[in-house]
């Protein structure tokens, strides 16, 4: 196990040894199989896929999928929204708002003053926190989005961070089960209002080029926008910093960022390749709605199934900025079919600003410290200070 590996395995350790254990075990099994109080888990991307675009068999709504765990928070016309005809609707609306132009004009408008800022402090000898940095950046990024602008104060956004991790972390338990205690539910609807503060103000008077807007031309309602709300500030803050933040260690465990800096036209190579290894969201669940075959595999209507997207991405190999677009695996860190993410063009937008804005600092950087986010849904770092080095030759010493 290289350097990178370790750090990466240590990420997975710290937020869930439950998860780890999984992924460990699971190297070893088929490429789908029945474990016991798990159900079914899928380590092949090929598979994987085949599950994610079989949308009448495999449904995010019943037990075993997230739209289960929305609808017990925000009730069963939420969890409807996971599929059908209003899901289309939706996705549909919003489109636009995901596009690759749209998503360099949202990032630059939230992030790229920071970013500069950010760039400025590297290359006067300073000493950044890459993994609070994504934080607020991601915070910004979605809030501008929805159209829940918190003023310039990058706690403010910070906090919406915290209140999104503690909210996922309340999932970490779930891989035997979606069902949530009443108690749990009760801590969960208490952090959704903290994540959804000024959603009702925002509901009237968002503008058009945000969500809560679509939502009000939609007629969804404020209760449902809550929802939404909730869902794409997690989604779009722990996933996002985690991508961006791990492929940052990445290039530099790997030394690669050597490599980029010579060759900078790999830029795409070394985003999709982050994100590709790191798999933010390193398993997809899916209720089985009806009896399906799957490589020869009855899998019954009740039943509930695991992609490890984890062990399908990292399969293919190490990390490596020279590896080409692979077919096997095209995104799938992303998902798949109409459950895709619909923000994956901004989350490559981020990870590149990022990349760009280190190694355009003038000298390679190197990470001073790091310490791994415990207990968390999205594996990730919560500190991980980085700082320029000395020389070009300089190509040790790395932590």
């Amino acid at each position: 196990m290289n350097l990178a590996e370790r750090h990466e395995a240590r990420l997975l350790w710290a937020g869930n040894r439950g998860l780890y254990a999984l992924l460990q075990a699971a190297r070893h099994t088929a490429p789908i199989q029945r474990v016991p109080r798990l159900g079914w888990i899928v380590t092949d991307p090929v598979l994987a896929r085949k599950v994610l675009n079989d949308h009448a068999s495999f449904t995010l709504a019943g037990e075993g999928g997230v739209g289960h765990l929305w609808a017990q928070l925000f009730g069963p016309e939420m969890g409807a929204l996971f599929g059908g005809a209003r899901h289309t609707e939706l996705r549909t609306r919003a489109r636009d708002l995901f596009t690759e132009g749209s998503a360099r004009v949202l990032v630059e408008r939230a992030q790229g003053a920071h970013l500069r800022r950010l760039g400025d402090r590297l290359a006067a000898g300073g000493t950044v926190d890459v993994a609070d940095a994504t934080r607020v950046l991601a915070g910004r990024m979605v809030a501008d989005l929805l159209g829940l602008w918190r003023g310039d104060d990058d706690d403010a956004y910070r906090a919406v961070f915290r209140a999104g991790e503690r909210l996922a972390g309340l999932a970490v338990g779930t891989a035997a089960s979606t069902v949530l205690a009443p108690e749990v539910i009760g801590r969960a609807r208490a952090i959704v209002d903290e994540i959804t503060q000024g959603v009702e103000e925002g509901y009237r008077t968002a503008g058009p080029d945000t969500v809560l807007g679509r939502c009000r031309a939609m007629g969804l309602g404020v209760d449902l926008a809550r929802g939404l709300v909730t869902l794409l500030a997690i989604a779009g803050t722990e996933t996002g910093a985690s991508g961006t933040s791990r492929t940052v260690a990445l290039l530099h465990d790997t030394g690669q960022q050597h490599l980029l800096r010579a060759q900078p036209q790999l830029m795409e190579n070394a985003v999709r390749e982050g994100l590709r290894v790191a798999t933010p969201a390193p398993v997809i669940g899916r209720h089985v709605a009806r009896d399906v075959t799957v490589a020869g595999r009855r899998l019954r209507a009740g039943d509930r199934i695991m992609l490890l997207t984890y062990l399908a991405d990292n399969a293919v190999g190490p990390f490596d900025v020279r590896r080409e677009y692979v077919p096997e695996t095209r995104q799938l860190w992303f998902g798949a079919g109409r459950h895709l993410c619909l923000g994956n063009a901004v989350a490559r937008v981020q990870v590149t600003r990022m990349v760009e804005t280190l190694l355009g600092a003038g000298r390679p950087y190197r990470i001073v410290s790091r310490r791994a986010a415990r207990r968390v849904l999205v594996p990730t770092y919560t500190e991980l200070y980085v700082t320029l080095i000395t020389s070009d030759k300089t190509r040790t010493g790395y932590s």
